[in-house]
């Protein structure tokens, strides 16, 4: 890494006018240094391994104390992580070299290695942003052709197979089959149980049932048209074509369109794998395909279920299962690195933004002439700071680490003798008595404020760090958005270009054109969707909505408790609705803008007619604003407030969700954390001054 910045000035070899300046780093300076300097390593190192390292009975111990220890249990951590470290610098050292070598540099890009059998994969389907053509466990570096066709279509089988698990375990929770699975021993589709405990419910000849379609299907059914497409079994789009329907499946014709499902299939299939695989392990552990995580009694991480920075709404969180093994000791040595990484975070955003405002005055470097104000902010000063500063920089921080910030066994992680409230305490620069708090609740609120404090500037640093290293400046711009998108539609005050998931980075036209339409999509959907609960609320329909089910419109209750009472018929006729809608009556044409429609009507003498305002058709008189002001004013407000509906309707099924009714009273939400103040009994010191309009509610947004 070193050689990257810094290398000696002056001759490596004056004989032979070799600077070290002209050793290139890495593998390729092998052939640089001079056979007397080769010697020159060897008798170094064989002087210092028969004559300095000798060694006394001790691995690794030759008397030299650098890492050491009084304290037994501190020697044994301390050499553990020697030990460890060096396990990872082999890793590292090993994956440099391979880099170098592949790549013919010490940080060699990788699109110089020309040779690389994973290129011969790299326009196939599947491989796709941001990860690329992706094989971490190098299937395909042979690059034999035959096995990546044989692995996709394992993929794609895979894939197809999850998608319709998923889906699987879905369904069942509301709607079953009615009649018998098993007539002969009297087994209803009900008595079966949603996921894996189905397993013992399904008599043996239900298996067999399974095994015999599926090996028809493998046989018979799905025989292969193409032997370079695979999973192409001639069924057309959505595999409509067999010999259940006796449909001709026939293929989507525009490449780009075909190329494009084609891949959002082996994308489903892959999320797919992936949600199957949880829902398993979910009701493995739980014992219910949908299970309350609770009912894990035997889980390892309520171990630290109690510990400080256990926070909601996440609760106790460890996705990697860091703290599966339950052991206190690694808990908190993790908890001090956590705490010491979050205190040097939150000093560093601090340090990002104040030299946008203020430098010291004076030098840095009197001797090089380098004054504070001659120092770039962010990423570039690590190339404008003097060695001896970064010298100083380093002893400044081993000085604290080794000796005033010393973690102490018997103290809590992250807490250090003589140091209280901001870490001000007895040091060579301060001198006094620290700030402590007694109160136990006060001091647990502030500690779990400081670990939550050090996430989020963990995060936010490693975000500036990034902005900063891909806009290449820390000044204004380093905040801005690209401005490929400034002058579209839907660039409002106050907060103007958003995209904070950075989905517009790569200025890619045509995905932009395509998020734009579904987001268009959404918001009217969620617009209608929010009239929808609110209308029923004061109207509803009369009369019959299923006559043959004697299920009258008003018998239907509004929001989420009307999917459990519209029939069957119901959902399918919605299905429909909406397909021949999305398909036929409202077509995108790419020529066209986001969101202007047309009819896709076939057939001789039809008419394909565009929608006007509203919605309307020109059939029925819709006709668009042709005024352009008040057009770009209308579809920004459109898109307004079809943001503010998909909000909206997300409020509504959540309130709805908990409370049982579509504008459920909050009282009836029983199993509120809320409820664990006795409010009313402090209502005089709480709600004085707050102004109403409900003197007499409990009110607080922010979950504080």
């Amino acid at each position: 890494i070193v050689p990257e910045y810094f290398k000696w000035p002056g001759y490596l070899s004056p004989s032979m006018s070799l600077n070290f300046a002209d050793v290139p780093n890495g593998l390729a300076a092998i052939s640089k240094v001079p056979g007397n300097g080769w010697a020159q390593i060897v008798a170094f190192a064989g002087y210092y391994e028969l004559f300095v390292y000798k060694f006394n009975g001790t691995p690794g111990d030759y008397g030299w104390k650098a890492i050491t220890s009084s304290d037994p249990e501190t020697l044994k951590r301390k050499l553990s992580a020697e030990i460890a470290n060096g396990r990872l610098a082999m890793m590292a050292i090993i994956g440099m070299f391979f880099q170098d070598g592949l790549t013919g540099s010490a940080w060699g890009d990788w699109s110089l290695y020309t040779a690389s059998p994973l290129r011969a994969f790299e326009s196939e389907l599947g491989v796709q942003a941001p990860l690329g053509f992706w094989d971490p466990l190098g299937f395909t570096k042979d690059g034999d052709v035959e096995s990546f066709k044989r692995r996709r279509e394992v993929e794609i089988k895979n894939g197809r197979v999850a998608m319709f698990a998923t889906i699987g375990y879905i369904v069942p929770e509301y709607y079953k089959f009615p009649g018998y699975l098993a007539p002969s021993l009297n087994v209803k589709f009900s008595d079966v149980p949603n996921g894996l405990g189905a397993f013992g419910k399904v008599p043996a000849e239900g298996w067999l049932q399974w095994v015999a379609l599926c090996g028809l299907y493998e046989t018979v059914v799905n025989v292969p048209v193409d032997a370079n497409e695979p999973g192409n079994y001639g069924k057309g789009r959505l595999g409509y074509g067999n010999m259940v329907y006796g449909i001709d499946g026939k293929s989507i014709e525009d490449p780009e369109s075909r190329k494009r499902g084609l891949n959002s299939e082996i994308a489903n299939g892959r999320l797919a794998m992936m949600a199957i695989t949880g829902m398993w392990f979910q009701d493995g552990l739980t014992g219910s395909a949908w299970g309350d995580w609770a009912n894990y009694v035997d889980s390892p991480l309520r171990a630290f279920e109690g510990e400080l920075g256990v926070q909601a709404p996440v609760g106790f969180w460890d996705p990697l299962g860091l703290a599966a093994d339950g052991d206190a000791d690694n808990f908190k040595r993790r908890r001090a690195v956590e705490l010491k990484h979050g205190r040097i975070c939150m000093l560093a955003c601090v340090g990002y933004i104040v030299p946008e405002y203020f430098r010291w005055p004076g030098y840095l470097s009197p001797a090089q002439g380098i004054k504070f104000s001659d120092v770039p902010h962010g990423i570039a000063a690590v190339t404008k700071v003097p060695l001896e500063g970064w010298l100083q920089i380093g002893l400044f921080l081993g000085h604290y680490e080794g000796y005033f910030f010393r973690q102490d066994p018997k103290r809590a992680p992250g807490d250090f003798e003589g140091y209280g409230f901001l870490g001000a305490g007895k040091n060579f620069i301060f001198n006094f008595d620290p700030v402590e708090f007694k109160d136990p609740e006060v001091r647990k609120k502030k500690l779990s404020a400081e670990i939550a404090n050090g996430r989020l500037a963990m995060i936010a640093l490693s975000a500036m760090v990034f902005q900063n290293g891909t806009v290449g400046e820390t000044g204004p711009a380093m905040w801005l958005p690209p401005a490929a998108f400034e002058n579209e539609l839907g660039v409002q005050p106050p907060v103007g270009f958003w995209d904070p998931a950075g989905f517009t980075a790569e200025g890619n036209q045509y995905d932009f054109y395509r998020r734009r339409c579904i987001e268009l999509k959404h918001g009217r959907v969620a617009m209608l969707a929010c009239t929808g609960y609110i209308v029923q609320e004061f109207v509803r329909f009369p009369g019959f909505l299923s006559p043959s089910s004697s299920i009258k419109f008003a018998d239907i209750p509004n929001g989420l408790a009307a999917v459990e009472k519209v029939p069957a018929v119901g959902w399918f006729q919605y299905t429909v609705f909406c397909g021949i809608c999305d398909l036929w009556l409202c077509h995108q044409v790419p020529s066209n803008p986001p969101g202007k429609l047309t009819t896709r009507l076939f057939g001789e003498g039809i008419t394909n007619y565009e929608y006007g305002s509203i919605g309307l058709p020109g059939y029925l008189g819709g006709k668009p604003v042709e005024d352009p002001e008040l057009k770009k004013k209308k579809l920004n407000a459109e898109l307004a407030n079809g943001r503010l509906a998909m909000m909206a309707i997300i409020g509504m099924f959540f309130q709805d969700g908990l409370t049982g009714s579509a504008w459920g009273d909050w009282a009836n939400y029983v199993d509120s954390p809320l409820r664990a103040t006795p409010l009313r009994a402090v209502a005089s010191d709480v709600l004085v001054g707050t102004g109403g309009p409900f003197p007499e509610n409990y009110w607080d947004p922010a979950g504080i």
